[in-house]
């Protein structure tokens, strides 16, 4: 259907917020040495994160189990959005000084404009508030045992707690290094704020996530980008008020930051990707159209587990993606390697 437009509108996007902190480091680090499942997944090897744990004082050890149990990272994380906090002393006093229900309130998952009364009633200790919560994040892998936990706790331990975890984290693994991550972390927080004059919302999110591709929501008027690298090859997605926040994997090249020849992971691996005549082959293919693997397999007539694994090195340099069972190219990122080049060539 043909549409004749008489708008003047521009279609409506977020806005980016960009922040750094070696806090957001903190947090992060307790979140991921606790997260058994995934830790094998870290960029980080696995010896690494047992010298730390060996190097812990028992009461740290005691902690990190207990965040472990009942998920209390993203407590420290939600504590962490309420304000700009320079210092870990600021922090620690404001999660002191915080009345009760207020806690409660802030490390409660945000699920909505529409259920902060829900959320509210639930800081309280309402039990069908907490119920219905529960039903509404079922979806969620720990959000309805960790909602019971919060509503139920204790503050003045919930407090005992939080304080504790996050200094001992900091005063036993991120105060040794303290001047190179700052650095780190403002490097890469400049260079995502220079490209953000160069790149539209979307196109910066891609950009900075490696791939991940946010379309505008519409209770969503913002996205808050914070640069990490305990967590990497990981991006984690969060939702606070009006906000998508994605704490995003930090480029190699904000590793070295003295370095100018060092050039971003993500577009080595894109022109790596590209660099195969056979996959050229499958991007014009996909650019005409999305299309199954065995069309793409007929189309070339080469063998369907070659197309396969030419496939698989184009998803992992975040060029293609599958859409209900068909291969699509993320036109965006095709888009963005010319500046991404223009970038590094003139850094």
């Amino acid at each position: 259907m043909e549409v004749l437009r008489l708008t003047s509108r521009k279609r409506e996007t977020y806005k980016i917020q960009l922040d750094y902190s070696v806090l957001w480091e903190c947090a992060l680090g307790i979140a991921a040495i606790t997260n058994t499942p995934l830790i094998n997944t870290l960029e980080k090897p696995l010896d690494y994160w047992q010298g730390i744990k060996s190097s812990l004082p028992n009461d740290l050890l005691k902690h990190l189990d207990y965040v472990e149990r009942n998920n209390t990272w993203k407590a420290l994380l939600q504590l962490l959005h309420k304000e700009k906090f320079s210092n870990l002393s600021e922090f620690t006093s404001y999660i002191q000084d915080l009345p009760d229900n207020d806690l409660k309130f802030v490390c409660l998952p945000y699920i909505g404009m529409e259920f902060q009364v829900i959320r509210q009633k639930a800081a309280l200790g309402e039990d069908s508030a907490i119920d219905e919560m529960k039903i509404l994040t079922s979806g969620n892998p720990f959000f309805p045992r960790y909602i019971e936990f919060i509503s139920h706790s204790n503050t003045d331990n919930l407090k005992k707690h939080l304080i504790s975890v996050m200094r001992g984290w900091y005063e036993d693994v991120i105060q040794k290094d303290l001047k190179k991550l700052n650095t780190i972390l403002r490097t890469d927080y400049e260079t995502k704020k220079e490209m953000s004059k160069k790149m539209t919302p979307e196109e910066l999110v891609e950009w900075a996530t490696g791939g991940v591709t946010y379309l505008p929501e519409p209770t969503m008027n913002n996205v808050l980008l914070i640069p990490q690298y305990i967590y990497r090859p990981w991006n984690i997605e969060a939702d606070i008020e009006g906000t998508k926040v994605f704490y995003y994997p930090i480029a190699s090249e904000s590793i070295s930051p003295d370095d100018r020849y060092a050039p971003n992971n993500f577009l080595v691996l894109k022109y790596k990707a590209l660099g195969d005549e056979a996959r050229l082959r499958i991007v014009k293919l996909l650019f005409e159209e999305d299309r199954t693997l065995q069309e793409i397999t007929n189309q070339l007539d080469i063998g369907k587990s070659t197309i396969h694994h030419h496939l698989k090195i184009l998803r992992a340099a975040k060029l293609v993606e599958i859409n209900e069972s068909k291969y699509s190219l993320k036109n965006k990122a095709i888009e963005l390697i010319a500046k991404e080049l223009s970038h590094f060539l003139n850094k």
